[in-house]
């Protein structure tokens, strides 16, 4: 045999070697990969998650070690780290028989859902309508994404699509009972609900819909029934102590609404959900309105950890900023009754050279009628009155306020009236005072008269 011989029997031998790895290492790697989804059936997350890393080390494009990896943190609570995965592989799979498209959208939208990331969402449910068109919770789904964005037409055609699949879905007639009565149609709204409801008495999520809709009608009382029945499902027991809690804040009736929002935070141990938000933000409120600021300022606080673009909770932190560090301000807000009417007739006094003669609490903070000191006779049509009004409103004053000053000040003969406000007044408010008996007395101008009057008493 000669040397090239040789040479040719060893490339060939080296080629079926080769060979015989590549065959290997295909039919091996997706047993390999299949071995994670194993481990994680079998509850051995950590080991699943470790074999999965290490597939995905060796080839970073192995979509279908990122899919099992996102499984696997899914079953191990991870479910942030689990969307991170599965939007890998719904940029770069192949969905074949090793992989299904219906069962990967479906464990993806749910997840989009869960992270507030709603377009996503509505994409996911909207493909799964094309890939199970017979399924009508997809079409639900979609719907309510619609609902939620404000489109009404295309909320209406997927709740249509969902009924006309199943005339007992009973979510669905409930939903659409709410969007009917948002767009006016009265008795076609108050049809689908009551159908929802006699269709099945016993699933409490209906009755979320029916609060919504008495809420709406200004029937706090009705309303409240009705979340506290919905709040028998888990799923809206949240949203409903929070719709309770925001009757009872149009009731005035406080104390309730703060119960409602505290059991609505515990009821959810996902302190980043919108609705926890929500429902922190309205307890701030109801603190703020009771003077109870330092509850309020720690509510805004864990709002701003999570989510610093929530509505005006930056702008609240702002105003209140200055709390700790200025005393007199904070005793002007978080003072009781007694103490603060005490604290107003010392600004009078001190602020400016007025001795109050009548002093009424209204609740919106103090009203003062006065004289210059030193002039005791006020009743005496010679003397000059003032009318001084202490405001610890959480919002700007409106330019309303200003004209109810001044017609106040025609019935109670005053020469002037001083509006002092913690908060501030509104572009239209300090036009409504131009060139009008009434001087506005803006935060820092307060906080002034409020430290001269602390130093005198």
């Amino acid at each position: 045999m000669d040397v090239s011989t040789i040479v040719v029997i060893l490339f060939l031998v080296v080629g079926v070697i080769f060979l015989m790895v590549f065959v290997i290492k295909s039919v091996m790697s997706p047993k390999k990969v299949e071995s994670i989804n194993r481990l994680t059936k079998q509850g051995k997350i950590t080991q699943a998650i470790k074999l999965a890393k290490t597939l995905i080390q060796k080839d970073p494009q192995d979509f279908l070690a990122h899919y099992y990896l996102g499984k696997a943190y899914l079953k191990d609570g991870k479910s942030e780290l689990a969307l991170m995965e599965l939007k890998y592989v719904d940029q770069h799979a192949v969905f074949d028989e090793n992989l299904s498209e219906l069962d990967f959208r479906q464990e993806i939208a749910p997840l989009y859902l869960k992270f507030n990331q709603p377009d996503e969402a509505l994409k996911q449910f909207l493909l799964l309508t094309k890939l199970n068109p017979r399924d009508s919770e997809n079409y639900f789904n979609a719907a309510k994404l619609y609902d939620s964005k404000g489109k009404y037409e295309q909320a209406l055609g997927f709740y249509g699509k969902t009924i006309k699949l199943n005339r007992r879905h009973i979510k669905a007639h409930a939903a659409l009972g709410l969007l009917l009565f948002r767009a006016k149609q009265f008795q076609d709204a108050k049809k689908e609900i009551d159908l929802a409801i006699s269709l099945s008495p016993e699933t409490f999520s209906s009755y979320y819909y029916l609060g919504k809709i008495l809420k709406e009608n200004k029937d706090y009382s009705g309303a409240v029934r009705a979340f506290e029945k919905a709040g028998r499902d888990a799923e809206f027991r949240q949203k409903s102590l929070i719709e309770c809690g925001t009757c009872y804040m149009a009731g005035n009736s406080i104390d309730n609404a703060i119960n409602c929002f505290e059991r609505a935070i515990a009821s959810q141990k996902d302190a980043e959900k919108q609705e926890t938000l929500y429902a922190r933000y309205f307890l701030a409120a109801c603190y703020e309105k009771t003077r109870h600021i330092e509850k309020a300022i720690e509510q805004w606080e864990a709002i701003y950890a999570r989510n610093k673009t929530f509505r005006d909770v930056a702008a609240k932190l702002s105003e209140y900023k200055d709390l700790q560090a200025n005393d007199s301000l904070k005793e002007y807000l978080t003072s009781s009754e007694e103490g603060f009417t005490k604290m107003c007739r010392q600004v009078c006094l001190t602020g400016f050279g007025f001795e109050a003669q009548q002093v009424n609490i209204p609740k919106w903070g103090c009203q003062i009628v006065a004289t210059e000191s030193g002039n005791s006779d006020w009743r005496s049509v010679r003397k000059q009155t003032y009318l001084v009004k202490f405001f610890r409103e959480a919002d700007p004053l409106e330019d309303a306020v200003i004209r109810r000053t001044l017609d106040e000040i025609k019935s109670l003969n005053c020469t002037k009236a001083f509006l002092c406000s913690s908060s501030g007044f509104t572009r239209s408010a300090v036009l409504a005072a131009e060139n009008r008996p009434c001087e506005l007395i803006g935060k820092e101008q307060l906080e002034n008269l409020l430290d001269k009057a602390s130093k005198h008493s």
